[in-house]
């Protein structure tokens, strides 16, 4: 990781931003001199295992998801948006606003590429510096619901990396000294997500019932948050568990004598439609609370769909969902085909809140705060991907897959297209404009290097080259 100061040297040497300077301006207010503007809460929602393909804003013809579908519809609706094709550096990018090539996390550790499990850059608490670092430095408070999977040790870990508060999914590793899961477990003995969860709140064991479903615990938990926090500037990284299975019923979809625990994929529509209604619920909390005007949310995910890309070195494994809201922040454009990765999220929040980014390391993430207050209609000109050793890049027109030191890949020319559906191979071609983006790529590729691994490989540790999907398999349900 290029890093000159470790995380808390770095903290300790900056100052805050807007929300500090209006916690300040409050207290003046209240000794009769005038405060200044109330900076704007942030909500990050980070589904599980939820490709773009699957809402109905992005053309699912099954799926139902109006609530989603009304936010993208008066906020801002990202047709391409790339995470990692895997969750454990997607967590990472989000958080720092950097690639693996910076923030040293490719994969999870001890995968192909990944890490080593005792290796520095997996202790995010003294390696990083994230979103959370940063706002509750500048005032805000911070809270964090749902599905952490990252390393470190609990229960101090997550109050570490500056959440004041957390309501997570709780794996053996995660439960207190001398606790053990009363309740479900999972097929391959994990502890619960769904009914009868592993829940820890704030470093304490909660019991659940068998009547208790995971999700909804979350989202009571950050409605409750947001309650509490209304008179300050708050931040919430909503991680849901929704909807990477195991494919249970939701209590939406339970009925007398099923089996709350079998895992079938014919709930997976289910799984994504309750996601959905649990965010209006958000979204009506906000109202309620009258804060939904000054309220920025985040929607996305945090790779492609499992089964169906996640994994991959393509774009069907890469490309996310990325909704953007907040009626009296954001400009309503509907749908845009600007391109943005989850390296973004971070650098437009701090813009967003006026707080300083570090200025020790490589920020890879561009702030498109301008672009969502209407100021400029562009966002930037290329978006990156890594999972170990294979790389993916894409312009509007061009995309390259499957990338690594050992091979160039598959390049292709989109068009006007982004779900994959017509995309010409133009690998080998030698048109003027496929040999001018096989040389962008080339130089581009240059500033962000791979793990340089002996041997062909596949990320996911098989020895076959993954297929790409037709363009059948690819368009959108």
């Amino acid at each position: 990781m290029d890093s000159k100061v470790n995380r808390r040297d770095f903290l300790a040497k900056t100052g805050g931003g807007m929300a500090a300077a209006w916690l300040a301006g409050a207290t003046a207010h209240a000794s009769g001199s005038k405060g200044t503007d109330r900076p704007p809460n942030f909500i990050v929602i980070l589904a599980d295992d939820m490709g773009a393909k699957e809402l109905s804003c992005y053309g699912n013809k099954v799926h139902h998801t109006p609530n989603l579908d009304r936010l993208a519809e008066t906020g801002v609706k990202f047709e391409t948006c790339f995470a990692s094709p895997i969750c454990h550096p997607t967590r990472l990018m989000i958080m720092t606003g950097q690639y693996g090539c910076h923030n040293g996390v490719y994969n999870f550790a001890g995968r192909r590429g990944g890490p080593e499990p005792n290796s520095p850059v997996e202790d995010i608490a003294k390696s990083h510096v994230t979103f959370a670092n940063l706002l509750k430095k500048a005032g805000y408070a911070t809270a964090l619901a749902g599905k952490w999977q990252l390393s470190g040790e609990q229960p101090n870990l997550i109050r570490e990396c500056d959440f004041d508060e957390y309501c997570m999914w709780a794996y053996e590793r995660d439960l207190p000294s001398g606790v053990t899961h009363a309740g479900a477990y999972e097929n391959d003995r994990k502890p619960s997500r769904y009914w009868h969860p592993s829940i820890v709140k704030n470093g304490e064991y909660i019991p659940t019932t068998p009547d208790d479903y995971g999700p909804d615990i979350h989202a009571d938990f950050v409605n409750d948050f947001i309650r509490r926090n209304k008179d300050r500037p708050f931040f919430v990284y909503y991680t849901m568990c929704l909807t990477h299975g195991p494919h249970v019923p939701t209590p939406r979809s339970l009925k007398p004598g099923m089996d709350k625990f079998k895992n079938d994929k014919a709930n997976f529509k289910d799984g994504v439609e309750y996601a959905d209604l649990l965010i209006g619920r958000l979204v009506a909390a906000l109202d309620e609370q009258g804060l939904r005007e000054n309220t920025v949310i985040f929607f996305t995910t945090d790779n492609g769909t499992g089964g169906e890309g996640k994994g991959d070195p393509t774009e069907l494994g890469a490309r996310v969902p990325m909704i953007v809201n907040a009626p009296g922040l954001v400009k309503t454009r509907g749908t845009t085909m600007e391109l943005t990765d989850l390296s973004d999220v971070m650098p437009t929040m701090m813009e967003l809140a006026g707080v300083k980014l570090p200025q020790d390391r490589i920020i890879d993430g561009k702030s498109y705060a301008r672009f969502l207050r209407g100021k400029t209609d562009r966002t930037r000109e290329w978006i990156f991907s890594f999972i170990g050793d294979a790389r993916i890049l894409r312009t509007k027109r061009f995309l390259l897959e499957d990338n690594s030191p050992h091979r160039f890949g598959r390049l292709y020319d989109c068009g006007d297209s982004r779900d994959g559906s017509g995309y010409k191979d133009v690998t080998d071609s030698t048109e003027a404009a496929a040999l001018e983006a096989r040389k962008h790529f080339t130089a581009l590729l240059e500033k962000l290097p791979a793990p340089i691994i002996s041997g062909e490989g596949h990320p996911k540790d098989k020895k076959e080259k993954p297929r790409r999907p037709s363009g059948r398999e690819r368009r959108r349900k």
